[in-house]
């Protein structure tokens, strides 16, 4: 017998949870893989890991919150610890391959579509990896078709997010670009669920409680990890405000002219003067000195 999915038990209420949980992950990624540009090397990786780390934490959360809202209305469902976390530690190792592939190689398309494909493959893991840790008396069947578009829309929608980290520094371009990879990552997800189908084991309307763990019983103790993260790394970013507002000549005309994409213009030291750099002065010229000047 098929069950009867629902995936809105609670209404509006869990997507938009989802979609705001998603925006922030992006909106922290982005820009700290923005960040990660405009540093030195030695603390390049630290900016990396943090921003892949928000993109993964935000994609679970937004996961775990969407499905708190789904359930199969003629048995309980449950969760497996384990696969649940293992689908968290997926999300974060994938998007971070991508981050440093793109954050290190720049804007490049060999590398955009490469670090795409890979973070999207990730996400994709991470939701069906996620599934697979649901527990409850009946069978998952798939559609192809549908579940072939959910991980186009997943690679489609990293690439972009990646381009857009290494390519939009404005503040309000970059928190668009996020919403843009919220959105759709929201829409690989419930196209993942709408692939979904269950079937029902007989003793299934026997059965008084779930294999595993309720989704609300793990609602608090699962997401409080996450959540932390996030807001830490909300402060760490909230505090810096290159990562916020990003410095006046990044998007100059004159000074982003013949420069690289994904590579930051150089600080440009007046040889003389005041502010000039102190090495300057044993290159600087000699006037030429007249005989009769001695």
């Amino acid at each position: 017998m098929r069950g009867t999915i629902d995936g809105f038990s609670y209404g509006a209420v869990t997507p938009a949870a989802a979609f705001l949980m998603a925006c922030l992950g992006a909106a922290l990624g982005l820009r700290c893989t923005t960040r990660s540009l405009r540093t030195e090397r030695s603390f390049k990786a630290g900016w990396l890991a943090l921003g892949a780390t928000s993109i993964g934490s935000g994609i679970w959360t937004m996961h775990f919150i969407a499905m708190v809202g789904f359930s199969v209305d003629e048995v309980p469902i449950g969760y497996d610890k384990p696969i649940t976390f293992a689908s968290l530690a997926v999300a974060i190792v994938m998007v971070g391959v991508g981050i440093f592939l793109v954050g290190y190689r720049g804007a490049t398309r060999m590398a955009l579509v490469t670090g795409g494909t890979i973070t999207g493959l990730g996400v994709a893991s991470m939701h069906y990896l996620g599934m697979a840790g649901m527990r409850l008396d009946g069978q998952f069947e798939y559609d192809t078709v549908t579940v072939s578009l959910s991980v186009v829309i997943a690679v489609v929608a990293s690439t972009a997010a990646l381009w857009a980290a290494v390519s939009i520094h404005g503040f309000l371009p970059s928190l668009g670009a996020s919403v843009v990879m919220a959105v759709a990552v929201s829409g690989m997800h419930y196209t993942g669920m709408a692939a979904l189908r269950v079937h029902l084991h007989p003793s299934a309307f026997s059965a008084g409680h779930a294999p595993g763990d309720s989704a609300t019983s793990l609602l608090v103790p699962m997401l409080l990890g996450p959540a932390c993260f996030l807001l830490l790394a909300g402060v760490v970013v909230m505090f810096d405000p290159l990562v916020v507002m990003g410095t006046p000549d990044w998007d100059d005309p004159f000074t982003a002219r013949g420069r690289v994409p994904g590579i930051p213009a150089q600080r440009q030291v007046p040889r003389f003067g005041t502010h000039a750099d102190p090495a300057s002065f044993h290159a600087r010229p000699r006037d030429a000195v007249q005989p009769g000047d001695w």
